[in-house]
């Protein structure tokens, strides 16, 4: 499976309708269970109006850019991502409301340490893409202030999916292997558990999966009655999800602090 087009596809249309942007990100709230482990997670260490620094790497739409400046006026975002395109137009959208406030640079987080250090840093669905983890490891160590959060979202090796996504150079991680990683880049574990479990997997069935085949056998005209009878089954198997202990799962999320 090819995600780079979907989303480049998605891109244009924004590029072209820029009012759609926040309906998309809310969609994507709506959709995607690891935007809401990874939102929670923030809201659990950043207070509101506390001014503080984020690192949001690999952040493709911009989507946890837009989520921290919207909730903390006095925070500062810096994003990088591999496709400049993506990150120009969130700078143009950011300049209505938060232009002295968002910067970006297209970098290579194997290489690339920011000049700054920042209090938050995200990695979310990208170590999954990278050759040399450990290198984009240490450099986010690097790029952290001290007792600084790094969050990270990736799918686990049980993830079936992941495993034919052309765009992976690895097929997810053992939660064990990754903590490992993090521990000998420097950083203290401060939380590691699995996401889309039993429930969560459900719902990525239910709300992506089935929505992606009705689509390539163009029955697109069926998703928007599909989802308003399947939605609020699946949005109860998120909730699941979210508020049970999953023994295993195709995600994992990570908490790690530099000392």
């Amino acid at each position: 499976m090819e995600y780079d087009p979907i989303k480049d596809r998605i891109a244009k249309a924004v590029q072209l309708f820029p009012a759609i942007r926040v309906l998309m990100y809310k969609a994507m709230d709506m959709l995607l269970l690891r935007q809401r482990y990874v939102k929670r997670e923030i809201l659990t260490y950043f207070r509101p109006n506390e001014s503080f620094l984020f690192y949001d790497a690999g952040a493709g739409f911009c989507q946890y850019s837009w989520f921290v400046l919207k909730h903390w006026h006095n925070s500062r975002v810096f994003a990088t991502d591999l496709k400049t395109d993506y990150l120009a137009s969130f700078g143009a959208y950011a300049m209505g409301f938060a232009s002295d406030r968002f910067s970006y640079k297209s970098a290579d987080i194997q290489s690339f340490i920011p000049a700054s250090q920042y209090n938050l840093a995200i990695a979310i669905d990208i170590l999954e893409h990278i050759e040399d983890d450990n290198a984009a490891l240490r450099n986010f160590y690097s790029a952290l202030a001290p007792e600084g959060i790094l969050i990270i979202s990736t799918p686990s090796d049980t993830d079936e999916a992941a495993k034919f996504t052309s765009e992976h150079v690895r097929p997810g991680y053992a939660k064990a292997e990754l903590e490992d990683k993090l521990h000998k880049a420097g950083f203290i574990l401060v939380k590691s558990i699995y996401t889309y479990g039993k429930w969560g997997s459900l719902a990525w069935r239910l709300l992506m999966k089935l929505p992606m085949l009705l689509s390539r056998k163009k029955l697109s005209l069926l998703l928007f009655p599909y989802y308003a009878v399947v939605y609020p089954v699946a949005e109860l198997f998120m909730q699941m999800d979210m508020h049970r202990s999953n023994e295993s799962g195709t995600g994992i999320l990570i908490v790690a602090q530099k000392p």
